[in-house]
Formats: structure tokens, C-alpha cells, sequence
């Protein structure tokens, strides 16, 4: 079933009608064109705004065949369409973007981490485990790597889900022995001694021209980010190029069209090691919605339909994004009547809502704050804390009174 179709073909179809392809529709306005888009139900995010929605499953060839028909090029704001389908698509003359053979390091753990080393890519000691019998060289491997593991299912988390610390070698061998009962293969790593988390975030056209933001932290709790600090504090300028250079020689080698988000480790000896690859528009990007010259969606696009990439640079000395996320019990009170008394209190918040049931921990939306010269890092991180919780739970966490 398709709902009413924009008047004209769409430049850009894109995959999945999540939080990141209503933004990418958003973008997309200002280029004069209208975001088709593939989501699961109507009430999706970007079922909500873009009228060109085809609605369906991306695991069903005839489906992507629908949203790619006519379109200039088909792109993503989730990486899981199987790659034997989007292979299909590209033998039929669909421009898929990025092309599924790089869109598949960002889908299966074990892929990205055996090319990253083909690469010369600094990562953690690794283990991928496929079968049961692979299980046994768990003992080997944390003694090499000192004990501490991490369990990650190679394909389908997000999020904080399937990634596991592991208490001891008993728990890791658990946790590995039911993402291979559920057929999932396994990747465990050395648990790094970790100073924080970054993110290098890219852009690479078809032509082969790149470009990069800043380098950000993310701050992370329970396994999903929760702050974007643009960009990051205290990172020495070679340490800030060399994460960049990365990033761009990444997007470059594995033929990236589109958005690259490099997350990285910083570890306690000043060490960059990769994490995680995305090939789309990512969270950890959504501060250039406000704080850059070009916003990653608009830099998206531009990359997949071969225009000249946007200028990068921030607008301001410093942009804390940070996520709303659902609490574990709905307030009461409407979106509407938050917002209400977040504009009163805090005029200069930039917030972006996603159109999403509000579920505990689930990313509803996202507030930006810009800071001027004279504004410290530390009040401006905590004006996001403020807020993001405010408009999640209907609660100011410093006591302020919204009627006094």
C-alpha cells in the first residue's frame, strides 16, 4: 500500500521511516525535494511528514523495488536490508548509497573488523566466534587480553543491545553460547582501558570529495548515548586530525557514499582505537543541525545525489546536544505544555521531537544548545541535562519551580 505520491519522482528514496529519515526529509525541503521513503507502519517519523511514503518491510525485495523505483538513488537510515537484496537492486540499475558492498562492514561486526585491520585500522584485540565449537577459544583469548571481555552479537544491535560486559570468562562463554543459539555469530573483545568515547564524522561523494565536522565526545550510560559535546573538549589538534584522517581514508577505502560516523575509543594512554562503523546519518551528529554550517542530513544527501559537499565548520566555539529519552513512566503533562515551559525558562534551547511514542529509554527527540564565547562548557552541558530531562519526565532536576 502506498499513500498519495508526491506529484513528481523524488530524487532520494530512502529505507526505514525512523527519527533519521524525518530529519533527512527535513533537509531534504530546503533542496526543493520530497523524501520517498520505506517505513514499516504509517505512524512512523517519517511517515508522519514526507507525503511520499511506501509502506512495507526491508526484507522484502518487491518493497525496495517500489521505493527505489524512478529515484535517483536509494539510501538508508538503518543499515539492516539483507545484502543479497540490495545486490539485486544494484544488478537491475538501482543507485544504492552507500553501495552494498560498504554498507556491509557496518552490518556484520566481524566483517568491519577484519577489513579494519586489512586496513591498518587501530582496534581492540578481537575474537569472532561462528560456530560452538569456536567457544573454546574464549579461555585462550582472555588470558592474552587480561580477562575482561566484551560480547557483541556481529549483526542487528543498536543501542546498548547486544553488547554485553561480561562479569568472567563464565559469562562471557554464556552470553556468546545464546547469540549462537539464536544463529547469530559472535564478536568478543578486551575490554579497553577507556578515558571516553569520540565520534569522526564524514562525508564522501561518488566524485571521491570528503568532508569532515569536528571531532565530538559521546557520553554514554547504559549503553546509549546521552550528550554529544561538539567539539570535543580537550583533544590535542593532531589527535583531533589524525581521528579526522581516519575517517575520511575509512569512507575512502570502503567506497562510502554518504554519512560515515567512525565512534572511537580514547583510551586511558591517549590511544584512538575504532568501535563502530555507520554508514548513515548519525546520532552522533545531530548537533550540526544547529551547530555547524551544513547539517549532516543536508551533507547526506548532497553526497548521495553527487553535489558539491557543504562547508563543515561550527558556527559557534561549542553545540551540547543532548538526547530525550522516554522515562520509565510517561508524565502526565503534554509534549505541548513541555515545551511550553522549556521555551519560558530556556528561550535559546534548539529542540527537535521525533513524532515517537514516548517508551522508558527510547530516543523521543533531542535538544541542541549553542555557546558564545563567554559560556562554559560545564553550565551549557548542564542546561542540556536540564532540559533533555525536563521534556522526557515533566521534572526540573535543580528544583525550579515552572509557576513560581
Amino acid at each position: 500500500m502506498m499513500a498519495v505520491p508526491s506529484p513528481r519522482t523524488p530524487l532520494v528514496a530512502m529505507v526505514g521511516g525512523g527519527q533519521l529519515a524525518r530529519m533527512t526529509h527535513q533537509a531534504a525541503i530546503a533542496l526543493g525535494q520530497t523524501l520517498r521513503v520505506l517505513a514499516n507502519t504509517g505512524d512512523e517519523p517519517a511517515a508522519q511528514v514526507s507525503p511520499d511514503v511506501v509502506i512495507g518491510s526491508h526484507t522484502d525485495l518487491e518493497d525496495l523495488r517500489r521505493v527505489a523505483a524512478g529515484a535517483a538513488a536509494l539510501t538508508f537510515d538503518h543499515e539492516h536490508v539483507p545484502t543479497e537484496l540490495l545486490n539485486k537492486l544494484v544488478a537491475e540499475g538501482v543507485n544504492v548509497a552507500p553501495p552494498p558492498q560498504a554498507l556491509m562492514h557496518a552490518q556484520d561486526k566481524l566483517l568491519m573488523r577484519q577489513k579494519l585491520m586489512a586496513l591498518d585500522a587501530p582496534v581492540p584485540r578481537w575474537l569472532g566466534i561462528e560456530t560452538v565449537e569456536g567457544l573454546g577459544e574464549l579461555e585462550a583469548f582472555a588470558r592474552q587480553t587480561g580477562g575482561a571481555l566484551v560480547v557483541k552479537a556481529a549483526r542487528g544491535g543498536y543501542d546498548g543491545r547486544g553488547v554485553t560486559m561480561a562479569r568472567d570468562l563464565a559469562h562471557a562463554g554464556q552470553v556468546a553460547a545464546q547469540y549462537l543459539a539464536d544463529g547469530v555469530p559472535v564478536l568478543v573483545e578486551e575490554r579497553v582501558g577507556l578515558r571516553r568515547e569520540l565520534s569522526a564524522l564524514v562525508a564522501r561523494s561518488p566524485f571521491g570529495q570528503g568532508a569532515a565536522w569536528p571531532v565530538v565526545e559521546t557520553v554514554q550510560r547504559d549503553g546509549i548515548c546521552v550528550q554529544v559535546i561538539a567539539p570535543a573538549p580537550d583533544l590535542t589538534q593532531d589527535a583531533a586530525a589524525d581521528a579526522a584522517q581516519l575517517a575520511l581514508r575509512l569512507a575512502g577505502e570502503l567506497g562510502v557514499v554518504g554519512v560515515l560516523a567512525v565512534e572511537l575509543f580514547e583510551t586511558t594512554d591517549g590511544t584512538l582505537l575504532v568501535n563502530e562503523l555507520a554508514m548513515r546519518p548519525h546520532n552522533s551528529g545531530h548537533w550540526t543541525m544547529d551547530g555547524s554550517r551544513t547539517s549532516q542530513f543536508e551533507q547526506h544527501l548532497r553526497a548521495v545525489l553527487d553535489y558539491p559537499l557543504g562547508d563543515t565548520d561550527a558556527i559557534v566555539p561549542v553545540t551540547v546536544m543532548a538526547n530525550v529519552l522516554g522515562a520509565a513512566q510517561p508524565p502526565s503533562m503534554s509534549v505541548d505544555e513541555r515545551l511550553h515551559h522549556l521555551f519560558a525558562r530556556m528561550p535559546d534551547a534548539k529542540v527537535h521531537l521525533y513524532g515517537k511514542a514516548e517508551w522508558p529509554g527510547r530516543k523521543v527527540g533531542h535538544v541542541n544548545f549553542l555557546g558564545t564565547g563567554g559560556t562554559g562548557l560545564a553550565e551549557l552541558r548542564n542546561r542540556a541535562e536540564l532540559a533533555a530531562h525536563w521534556l522526557s519526565h515533566a521534572q526540573w532536576t535543580d528544583g525550579w519551580d515552572p509557576h513560581g
